[in-house]
């Protein structure tokens, strides 16, 4: 064999063999690439998986904490209503109840009356009428 042909039966052989180097990388990368992708949708799950439980925790934590919030909230409202009712008892202002137990009277009062001056009228129709009747007896014809 002469040199030429040697050089150019190596150059051959070195392509050969850089392209067999180039289908072997990328076989690698196919089969790391498999591995890599198994590997990321593992680790997303168990990620996934973990956040749904934090979230789950957030959204428990801030649901005990409204419910505490409307506790506190319902108590300093009840304090706030014992407060002001107090001051305006000392300032006499009536309760609500008062009022309706006063309303209550006055209705009762004014039916009493009501009920007086029927009879009233009755009794003095009553008296009208015999006045009448004994003046036309009194009368001659």
């Amino acid at each position: 064999m002469s040199k030429k042909e040697k050089i150019q039966s190596e150059i051959k052989e070195s392509a050969q063999k850089i392209w067999l180097a180039g289908l072997g990388a990328l076989a690698i990368a196919e089969e790391e690439g498999s591995k890599i992708f198994k590997t990321l949708v593992e680790k997303g799950e168990t990620f996934e998986s973990t956040a749904r439980e934090k979230m789950t925790n957030v959204k428990s934590k801030v649901n005990e904490s409204k419910a505490k919030v409307e506790e506190k909230v319902d108590k300093i409202e009840e304090m706030v209503n014992k407060n002001v009712s107090s001051v305006l008892g000392k300032m006499g202002v009536p309760t609500r109840d008062e009022i309706n137990q006063l309303t209550k009277k006055v209705e009762e009062l004014m039916g009493l009356i009501a009920d007086m001056k029927k009879d009233e009228a009755g009794s003095s129709k009553e008296s009208t009428t015999s006045k009448s009747k004994s003046k036309k007896a009194e009368t001659p014809q």
